[in-house]
């Protein structure tokens, strides 16, 4: 069964694309018609990428991956940031920092910034410092938070990355395809499909379509979560089963020999008092 159905993308207005004019023709693939000038996407084609990225991303959850969520248009942040959070994922809203991917470990020393700031406010530091000092401290605290606040957990590279209009976010895609890392797009018919590796036809520019698409998509990540889960629970039962057994028969073994040395023992004990007789 589809996560999404036909009807639902067709409310959601997700069949939308861009002016003829501006159609990029690498599309063509995913375009059903053109109706007064307008690009329709096939909805039937969304429906399958839609379901083919889910199970991706659902795969990548269950094995404890982390996926990156990028989106810095205005009608796409909330939306992105809310359904991010819900399925414990991390999020760019803002401007991309350049170099986010490529120049990790420096994108990690400005977020244990915040942490060292934050020690500095609880061990009494902040007092030694004058008006001005903790102004601009606080400032920058409050800027890395802006920028980096949702990305503080993110410890190493994503396993892949999620972007709403790959075109706008062309800085990010380019980073994650030099590192190699799956990069899943809502691309529109005036983008290029060429270097995302699930491709999801649709608009990208309407809430609805954003909303709904997420939607699918975070519920995936969250079922893979909690079967990843339910394998390890049950995994670390079975350890436990087998090394159950593995003590019982350690015991046993000693008890064994506990009781052939008390034998012996005794067996030494009577000969000594017949050769005493």
């Amino acid at each position: 069964m589809s996560r999404v159905s036909f009807d639902q993308l067709l409310e959601a207005g997700v069949h939308f694309g861009h002016l003829k004019s501006k159609w990029n023709p690498a599309m063509a693939p995913y375009i059903f018609m053109e109706r007064n000038g307008i690009h329709i996407i096939d909805l039937y084609k969304t429906v399958a990428k839609i379901d083919e990225a889910a199970e991706a991303m659902k795969s990548l959850a269950k094995s404890g991956r982390k996926i990156l969520f990028v989106a810095t248009k205005k009608q796409a942040k909330q939306i992105v940031a809310d359904m991010a959070a819900s399925a414990n994922m991390p999020y760019v809203i803002e401007r991309w920092p350049g170099g986010m991917l490529t120049n990790f470990p420096t994108i990690r020393k400005a977020v244990k910034k915040m942490s060292t700031i934050d020690k500095m406010a609880t061990d009494g530091t902040f007092d030694n410092l004058s008006k001005r000092e903790k102004l601009q401290i606080t400032r920058q605290r409050a800027k890395l938070e802006k920028n980096l606040g949702s990305i503080a957990d993110l410890n190493r590279l994503p396993a892949a990355l999620f972007v709403v209009d790959v075109m706008k976010e062309h800085i990010a895609v380019r980073e994650a395809n030099r590192l190699g890392i799956p990069v899943f797009g809502m691309v529109d018919t005036n983008s290029d499909p060429s270097n995302i590796d699930f491709v999801i036809p649709a608009n990208d520019d309407a809430t609805k379509s954003v909303e709904l698409i997420l939607g699918a998509l975070c519920k995936a990540i969250q079922e893979g979560i909690q079967e990843g889960k339910a394998e390890r629970a049950n995994k670390d039962d079975s350890e436990e089963g087998e090394i159950a057994p593995k003590r019982e028969r350690k015991t046993r073994a000693k008890k064994a020999e506990e009781t052939v040395s008390a034998g012996e023992m005794k067996a030494e004990e009577t000969q000594e008092e017949e050769i005493s007789e």
